[in-house]
This record gives C-alpha cells, sequence and structure tokens, in this order.
C-alpha cells in the first residue's frame, strides 16, 4: 500500500552547500542553499531566494564559490542559512568562519570547509517562483589534504559532506560506499 502526499516534493540527497561571496566593500559573506548541485561536468546551478545579499553579491562580482557541508560543521552551517547577511554585518565572525581570497575568482574560501568549487558566473535565470537560478563555471577545485585519499584523491568517507533531509527538516551524513559506479551494473548484461 503506498501513502499519497499530494504536491509534497522529496528529492534526495540534497547537499548542503555553502555560496560564499564578497560584497561592494569585500565582505564575506556565507550562505547555507540546499536547492542546488552539478549540472553539467564542469557547470554548478543553485536557487536562490529574491532578497538574499548572496544574491545581490554574485550579481556584484559575477563569481561566487560553492563549499560542502560536513559533519563537523552543522552548527556554522545552519547558522549562515537562517541568519540574513543583509541584517547580520558580522555573520562570518560570529559563526567563527575564516576567509582567504581564491586565487581564481573574486570570492571567499572558508577554512572550515574542506572542499570548496570556485566559480564564476556564467547565467543568472528568473524562476517562475521569483528565485533565481545561478549557473557557474567551476574555474577550480581545491581541497584540503586532509580529505585526500592515498592515491590523492577526494575522500567522501574522510569530508563527511551532510546532505538535507527535506521530508524529517534534518540533517545526514553521506559517506557509505555501497557499490561501483560503472561496474556493478555491468552483471546484469
Amino acid at each position: 500500500m503506498r501513502k499519497n502526499f499530494g504536491k509534497k516534493t522529496v528529492v534526495t540527497p540534497l547537499p548542503v552547500l555553502i555560496i560564499g561571496t564578497y560584497d561592494k566593500d569585500g565582505v564575506a559573506n556565507a550562505m547555507n542553499v540546499a536547492w542546488g548541485g552539478q549540472c553539467s561536468e564542469n557547470h554548478v546551478a543553485i536557487n536562490i531566494g529574491h532578497v538574499r545579499q548572496t544574491r545581490d553579491n554574485i550579481e556584484l562580482k559575477k563569481a561566487f564559490t560553492v563549499s560542502f557541508a560536513t559533519r563537523k560543521t552543522v552548527v556554522e552551517s545552519d547558522y549562515v542559512g537562517i541568519e540574513s547577511g543583509l541584517k547580520a554585518h558580522d555573520k562570518m565572525e560570529k559563526a567563527g568562519l575564516h576567509t582567504k581570497k581564491s586565487d581564481f575568482v573574486d570570492a571567499p574560501i572558508i577554512d572550515e570547509y574542506p572542499l570548496t568549487l570556485e566559480c564564476k558566473l556564467t547565467r543568472i535565470e528568473e524562476t517562475p517562483e521569483g528565485e533565481i537560478r545561478v549557473v557557474g563555471e567551476v574555474v577550480n577545485m581545491s581541497a584540503d589534504e586532509s580529505i585526500l585519499d592515498e592515491k590523492g584523491k577526494i575522500d567522501l568517507g574522510k569530508l563527511e559532506p551532510i546532505m538535507f533531509d527535506s521530508a524529517q527538516l534534518k540533517y545526514r551524513v553521506v559517506g557509505e560506499i555501497v557499490g561501483n559506479a560503472f561496474q556493478d551494473g555491468a552483471k546484469l548484461r
């Protein structure tokens, strides 16, 4: 037996993405976004509400960073999602987040997040709901050595990224390996 929920949508996993930007004065800001992800080999897309400091900053600087929230950064990541940069100008300091400027785009890298995509703005699209969809080209990916395996590749088990569970309004950790991509299905050929 199945239960119908009507027009409710649950898509999983929803990565918890932390979008880093600079304002007109070079002040760093961060925002938690769950509605986003990779949309092609070298592009990401994120949806942002109609009145957000991050939106203004991206339009101004034509750049942003995308970092992945982790088990260790749950509190900070949630805070930058519930506190507006338009109201709290000390948001980064209050969250205890430290930044340095990307070498590739005019946006901050946040030290506490070990995996970051550095993006230049490709386009902004208005959505029917009054939000914007921001598409950025990834010009560099940087990672702290603490999340690399012995071959120098990103190890999600070490990163411990979190996802947003929209059904329960919780954060969950991602990381367990359950199969081999492009291999396990070959058993059915």
